[in-house]
């Protein structure tokens, strides 16, 4: 991508998005087309079109979504599915109208089955019953994958589709019942110890094993990957099964390569936040699927690893959870 090309980062206020904007603009990229949901809403294609039509955007960074936890999943499956499907059919077709170069459609490991091998190959993707706790938004997410498929196929576009694994860092959601894991915990850990608590309690058994990725290594393979030369970035964009027999989406997972169990997160979460008090964990509440570890050798061998431990991210997710905090109890004073 060259530096001045006109870069359209969808979703740019979240988690994923905000990540690839630092990533972007690290990089000395100055022309990002950055539009907020009162200025543009995603489920309204006519809206979507206007946008392309106006912006013209060469390259694009499909990072909206509609997200959450298990919680969040359980209670408000509609929504889940709609908006997902909504967002992502109207910016994949409007890229396609205003001939945009390439596309990165982001999606997540829940798209493999529950009990897919481990670690989880592209190839696994349709293999098997998806989770049911996430199964609406995972079913959007994969028909967002077939969706650029789709497109490759009968428009001969280049959209590849990019499925992080679990991720956590700065502008995540800690509200305390839709958030994921990381930020999730991090909340309950750190109010437990203002609170003067003697323990904290977590959902589940504590034995389900998870993998998780800081958000600037997640966008740094974005951008890896979008900027790969287009032989390099041919190849992964999988091939047309009717012609060739073989079962290769354009997918490619984002990922560390490693995991660990919810319990040992706990207890590296107590330690970061400082907490002094016992974990206990309530086993009436689901653990979700038993492990989720990706396969990164794809991206590996396309010359990107993740450099960012665990412990070092949630050292650098605490410090953001704290600066929000800080800027909520400023705005209450007022």
């Amino acid at each position: 991508m060259d530096r001045n090309a006109r870069i359209y980062v969808a979703g740019h206020r979240g988690l994923v998005g905000s990540a690839i904007v630092r990533n972007l603009q690290r990089a000395g990229y100055t022309n990002l087309i950055l539009r907020t949901h009162a200025d543009v809403d995603l489920t309204d294609e006519r809206a979507v079109r206007e946008l392309f039509e106006q912006e013209r955007p060469e390259y694009v960074f499909l990072a909206a979504a509609k997200v959450g936890g298990i919680v969040a999943n359980n209670s408000f499956p509609a929504e889940f599915i709609r908006d997902n499907l909504a967002i992502q059919t109207n910016v994949i077709h409007a890229a396609h109208l205003a001939q945009v170069q390439r596309l990165l459609f982001l999606g997540s490991s829940c798209i493999y089955p529950k009990l897919a091998p481990q670690p989880m190959k592209e190839k696994d993707l349709l293999t098997g019953p998806l989770e049911p706790t996430n199964r609406p938004y995972a079913l959007a997410k994969i028909a967002g994958i077939e969706m650029c498929w789709s497109y490759n196929r009968q428009y001969g576009t280049k959209y590849l589709a990019a499925m992080p694994t679990n991720l956590y860092g700065p502008g995540d959601n800690y509200h305390p019942t839709n958030s994921h894991v990381i930020p999730a915990l991090l909340r309950k850990f750190h109010e437990a110890k203002l609170a003067g608590a003697q323990e904290v309690t977590v959902w589940g058994t504590g034995t389900p094993r998870r993998e998780f990725l800081y958000s600037d290594d997640m966008a740094d393979a974005c951008v890896f990957l979008m900027n790969l030369p287009d032989d390099r970035y041919q190849a992964l964009l999988g091939s047309d099964e009717s012609q060739t027999g073989k079962f290769e989406p354009p997918l490619v997972n984002i990922g560390v390569g490693e995991d660990v169990t919810i319990a040992e997160l706990a207890e590296l979460v107590r330690q970061t936040v400082g907490f002094e008090g016992r974990i206990v964990y309530d086993t009436s509440k689901p653990d979700g699927t038993p492990r989720k570890l990706m396969d990164v050798g794809v991206l590996n061998s396309a010359g990107w690893r993740a450099g960012t431990t665990l412990v070092a991210g949630l050292g650098s997710a605490y410090k953001d959870f704290l600066d929000v905090d800080d800027r909520r109890n400023e705005r209450s004073s007022f």
